[in-house]
């Protein structure tokens, strides 16, 4: 008996002990580099190229620039050093395109919203609703709602037409759509085209404030960009005389080389770091 006295005051001791640690978190399964890009590229825009595909261009874009620099200045060390440089070139245009995308949206996304609560307004249920802006919403957003209005006239399953329509959209607002009328459908009510009217104004004010944001802050990624650019013009113009290639074919040219590079890259990263904006994030994907 006092054994088992003992060891149930031992397990309550241990068990008031616990219960002031720090909960026990949950281990989500971390996105692989290849889903990342694969994700990068949808928001983007660009369907029809694949991680893979992004990868040989890269690669390809790399050979192409050191044979050029190779032939022009018949130096091993600097040709290396410009095509290391040229396989980020496709990943940069992917960035680009992926910035200028968001922007684009970032305008359209309030008109969507609009159409949907006009068309809730008028009595439509949520699958007409949504099928009706593939053909009276933005022209650049047609085409996912499209899509969805096929898909759930063949499938009559609404909840996995919009899991497929917010994968095609992959943007955080279409997210945040995307779940809200999701909601609506679950849980009924009569608030929704008060719901949708209130993101439209919130949408339009932060378009409006991201844009006066990054006009502002334009200035620092442009002076980045030209401060990592003006050092690689002036080696491919040195490239051009012998005694510079002479200088920099060596070990310690080499040295020099990547140094700088590091250096650029660094610099490089600082700078957009620092004038960098938040981004939205798909919190809801």
């Amino acid at each position: 008996m006092g054994a088992l006295l003992g060891l149930t005051c031992g397990l309550g001791i241990l068990l008031i002990v616990g219960s002031f640690g720090s909960p026990a978190r949950r281990r989500t399964p971390r996105a692989s580099r290849r889903d990342k890009v694969a994700e990068m590229l949808r928001q983007a825009g660009i369907e029809s190229v694949t991680p893979g595909g992004l990868a040989a261009s890269c690669a390809g874009v790399g050979g192409v620039v050191a044979a050029a620099m190779f032939v022009v200045s018949r130096s091993p060390v600097i040709a290396a050093a410009f095509g290391l440089l040229a396989t980020w070139t496709p990943m940069a245009v992917v960035r680009f395109r992926l910035r200028q995308r968001r922007a684009e949206l970032r305008d359209l996304w309030p008109d969507v919203v609009d159409n949907l609560a006009s068309a809730v307004r008028a009595g439509l249920a949520l699958p007409e609703a949504l099928t009706q802006v593939g053909t009276r919403g933005p022209v650049e957003l047609r085409a996912p709602f499209l899509r969805f209005g096929e898909d759930y006239r063949a499938t009559g399953r609404f909840y996995e037409s919009l899991d497929r329509l917010k994968a095609a959209l992959a943007d955080p607002v279409g997210d945040r759509i995307v779940e809200s009328l999701r909601m609506a459908r679950q849980v009924g009510g009569s608030d929704l085209g008060r719901l949708l009217r209130t993101l439209s104004a919130f949408l339009r004010e932060d378009a409006r404030t991201r844009a006066e944001l990054e006009t502002r802050q334009g200035w620092t990624i442009n002076a980045a960009r030209l401060a990592v650019a003006a050092p690689w013009v002036v080696l491919a113009l040195l490239s051009l005389r012998p005694e510079a290639v002479e200088a920099y074919d060596t070990t310690a040219g080499l040295v020099v080389l990547g140094v700088g590079g590091g250096l650029s890259l660094l610099a490089y990263r600082v700078m957009l770091r620092i004038g960098r904006l938040p981004d939205d994030e798909r919190v809801l994907r």
